[in-house]
């Protein structure tokens, strides 16, 4: 591929740190892909990319979306070629500042599991979850001329960002005081996505996309405003790890098989060496 792009380069680097790791770890990766346009939570991967889905509060994974499609990622190629259909299927539109204007909120997910081989079925289960967030660019219709439709997006897209500004002038102001305040994450779905992002267990980087040209001048140093009040915040970052039973459902089969395996082979050695053995009742074992 011409000219990769962040996704692209973070897809490929991830997974040949996992190839060069799965002589010793048993891993499990699954991603997703969405867009928020206009307030509206599609599924980029979904057989219906114009279906809305709901942003609801799950007691055990916390925020999720409801009906948001989840694939098993097998490799780069496969994840890749995922990530692309997705991209085909985000809502572009055509302004007076860019012929393919990106009109929505991009956020690709992907969640990566692993199990240390040779722990058995009580092995601790490491996971963590990287999320690569595209955001629109913040619109002015003075230059953009749009009109109808394009204007509702760009206010919409405006909105949002606003509201992630608010909440990171927040999170600073916090900082600096050293004591808890509330937070305006429910100002927009974008904001309640990147809750995890902006002050969870996670590590956060800001990528600004500015220009040199001086007829962007506001727009850079609003951007550059942005990006360094974002820089301000810190987070504390700790290890995901969990024991459950569901994720080794696989592996207590094959021990099982194991064990069932080893039993037969001695009790042949047994009976070889103690022909008497035989003649013996046989010996139940209740598995």
């Amino acid at each position: 591929m011409e000219d990769p792009g962040v996704m692209t380069l973070t897809m490929g680097e991830l997974f040949e740190a996992i190839k060069s790791k799965s002589s010793t770890r048993n891993y499990k990766i699954t991603f997703s892909y969405l867009e928020i346009y206009n307030e509206m939570i599609r599924d980029l991967l979904g057989d219906d990319p114009t279906e809305v889905l709901d942003l609801r509060e799950d007691p055990v994974k916390g925020l999720a979306v409801a009906g948001l499609s989840e694939r098993i990622g097998e490799g780069s190629e496969q994840v890749m070629k995922y990530l692309l259909k997705g991209n085909k299927n985000r809502t572009q539109e055509s302004t007076g500042a860019n012929e393919t204007s990106s009109r929505s909120h991009a956020v690709f997910q992907i969640t990566v599991e692993y199990v240390d081989k040779g722990s058995g079925a009580e092995g601790e289960v490491k996971s963590g979850k990287l999320s690569l967030i595209d955001l629109a660019g913040s619109e002015r219709a003075a230059h953009t001329c749009n009109r109808g439709m394009r204007m509702v997006e760009g206010a919409n897209i405006n909105r949002s960002l606003l509201a992630l500004g608010n909440c990171i002038n927040k999170l600073c102001e916090q900082i600096a005081k050293g004591q808890r305040m509330y937070i305006p994450y429910r100002d927009s779905k974008l904001t309640r996505l990147l809750k995890d992002s902006l002050e969870g267990n996670c590590q956060t980087v800001m990528i600004a996309n500015v220009s040199p040209s001086s007829t962007t001048y506001e727009d850079t140093h609003n951007t550059l405003k942005y990006a360094n009040r974002a820089k301000n915040i810190k987070t504390k970052v700790s290890q995901n790890v969990h024991v459950t039973a569901q994720q080794h459902i696989a592996q207590y089969a094959q021990m099982i098989s194991q064990l069932k395996h080893e039993i037969f082979a001695l009790r042949r050695r047994l009976a070889a060496r103690h022909p008497e053995f035989n003649n013996r009742s046989k010996l139940k074992i209740h598995l």
